[in-house]
């Protein structure tokens, strides 16, 4: 079935309601993730590819997980989340295949149990923030860690994580968009894409310094993003991704391939700068035309 749900959500993890009531100010971007929250449900999306800029990265290859389960804990101000989900196998594989059918490299990552059925990936915010409004907006108590029992009751949707490499060359992780769509294509199942990104870190106040090439960029980024057309970011020179301090980048171009092979229609949801951050939020949702 193609792709039913593509979108390019922040990780920031005080966007998470049960960690930070305020979202660190960012009150428009939660209210965007809300909206796509809605979306998902009410398209009954059976698994959610996520593409991370974070957890477990090969370099020179595009990171698979290929375990059983994902398990992770956020924590803030006394405040705790924990996740525990189902990572599914076959479309995993099926990715992977496509991948290497289209000379993409792929590493496939094991974590902790040897045997598929008992390993376990950990997760970070890149992951488990946009998991939180994509089915998985509940904590699980004690079960945020590799070793733990899964929940008692089965978690939906299921997942798929990629993680890209940042030396892989742009096009090829445009090709690795493309060739998860054929993956997705070949299963019955109603699958979303999602680019788990960030943008600019050099805004006034950002911990990276400040540069006036994060306006630039993000400008750049909501155009592109707004016009359903990721491919453009491909133009973006290093330089200015390097000033700029964006790890949106590579799991956009991924997207861009996605969007290449399903044409969708949306645009951007919101964008916004909070202060606790100083880092571009980005969020922005496509459905199938007609």
């Amino acid at each position: 079935m193609p792709v039913v749900f593509a979108a390019v959500l922040p990780h920031g993890w005080l966007l998470i309601p049960a960690l930070d009531p305020s979202a660190g100010g960012a009150l428009a971007t939660r209210a965007a993730l809300g909206v796509v929250e809605r979306r998902v449900t009410a398209l009954g999306v059976d698994v959610v590819v996520v593409v991370t800029p974070h957890g477990i990265r090969v370099d020179g290859m595009v990171a698979l997980a290929s375990t059983a389960r994902a398990a992770g804990t956020l924590r803030h101000a006394g405040r705790v989340v924990e996740t525990n989900v189902d990572l599914d196998g076959p479309l995993t594989e099926a990715i992977a295949a496509a991948a290497h059918a289209r000379s993409v490299p792929v590493a496939m990552v094991g974590f902790a149990g040897n045997s598929w059925a008992e390993s376990a990936v950990p997760l970070d915010w890149g992951t488990m923030v946009p998991l939180w409004f994509l089915g998985h907006g509940r904590s699980a108590p004690g079960r945020g860690d590799v070793l733990a029992d899964p929940p008692e009751m089965p978690q939906s949707p299921a997942v798929v994580i990629a993680a890209p490499s940042r030396v892989l060359p742009r096009e090829r992780l445009v090709t690795f968009g493309e060739a998860l769509t054929e993956a997705a294509a070949r299963d019955v199942r109603r699958i979303a894409v999602v680019a788990s990104c960030d943008w600019a870190h050099t805004h006034v106040g950002g911990r990276y310094g400040e540069s006036p090439a994060a306006r630039a960029v993000d400008a750049a980024v909501v155009a592109a993003l707004e016009a359903g057309d990721p491919r453009r970011l491909l133009t973006l020179t290093a330089e200015d991704v390097e000033r700029a301090a964006v790890d949106g980048l590579w799991q956009a171009l991924v997207l861009a391939g996605v969007l290449a092979r399903t044409p969708m229609v949306g645009g951007v949801l919101s964008y916004e700068v909070p202060p606790a951050y100083a880092t571009g939020m980005v969020v922005a949702a496509y459905e199938p035309a007609g």
